[in-house]
């Protein structure tokens, strides 16, 4: 089984590179954020048409998560997170798809910092840990997939030092992480690549793709029931070298 996340960022003004791509790579299950796409807008026909079934949660100009499914139908359990019924932001979307508990999620990006957004970022993190607590304590199979916008460690940035006024590379941000993996969540990419380098996000500016001047910020956590099936995870960095493409590369895993 094939679990990839890949923030899209606007699903509709690149659906053909996000067409291509599954495609290309055929991953089981694809989770989708920043669709910045209202819920109506979402391509449901051609991505239905491409051999996915899917269920998204949109929001007009910005954020938005879907999961998509290759031949399978995702059986929505959340399309919030739960702990503040006044959070209308599309940031979470959570199903059960083939055996597994699977969550796409697009948190907050918390810039400037700080101040309002950077207060939201830290809450919804507390909402999100205790809900991964609720998740790791059930025993089930379960996949946290997403662009978290948090950059866990220095060896995760190009340059830390230019990071350290951002919220991705915020203190606080990056304890959150640390907490998460402290309940018992496997870090995918940095379990099977302990030493590497592995960038998922290059800004726009400044030639960086090309120099290779990237984060790490979109993540598979995976618990201790799904952990022991992990065979294989990368960077579908090809996607990224394409003309108008998103800021972001997919990321995947593979399990047995």
């Amino acid at each position: 089984m094939r679990i990839a996340s890949f923030n899209i960022n606007g699903i509709n003004s690149r659906l053909g590179h996000l067409l291509d791509w599954l495609d290309a790579a055929r991953p089981d299950v694809a989770c989708l954020q920043e669709l910045k796409a209202p819920h109506e807008a979402f391509p449901a026909e051609a991505i239905a048409e491409a051999g996915y079934r899917a269920i998204w949660r949109g929001q007009a100009r910005w954020n938005g998560v879907a999961i998509l499914a290759r031949g399978m139908e995702p059986v929505e359990t959340r399309h919030a997170l739960p702990g503040d019924d006044a959070d209308g932001q599309s940031r979470y979307i959570e199903a059960a798809v083939g055996g597994v508990l699977i969550a796409s999620i697009y948190l907050p990006n918390g810039n400037p910092r700080p101040g309002p957004k950077f207060d939201y970022k830290l809450a919804w993190i507390e909402r999100f840990i205790a809900h991964a607590a609720e998740l790791i304590a059930s025993d089930l199979p379960v996949a946290l997939v997403g662009d978290f916008n948090i950059i866990p460690t220095d060896q995760d940035v190009y340059k830390p030092e230019r990071w350290l006024d951002d919220a991705l590379f915020a203190p606080e941000a990056r304890e959150g992480f640390e907490r998460l993996l402290a309940q018992g969540w496997t870090d995918a990419i940095r379990t099977l690549h302990p030493d590497e380098r592995i960038f998922t996000f290059w800004h726009y500016w400044r030639n960086s793709f090309a120099r290779d001047a990237g984060i790490r910020i979109d993540h598979l956590l995976l618990s201790p029931a799904l952990a022991k099936r992990l065979r294989g995870a990368g960077v579908d960095r090809d996607a990224r070298e394409r003309e108008k493409a998103s800021d972001h590369a997919p990321v995947w895993i593979e399990l047995s």
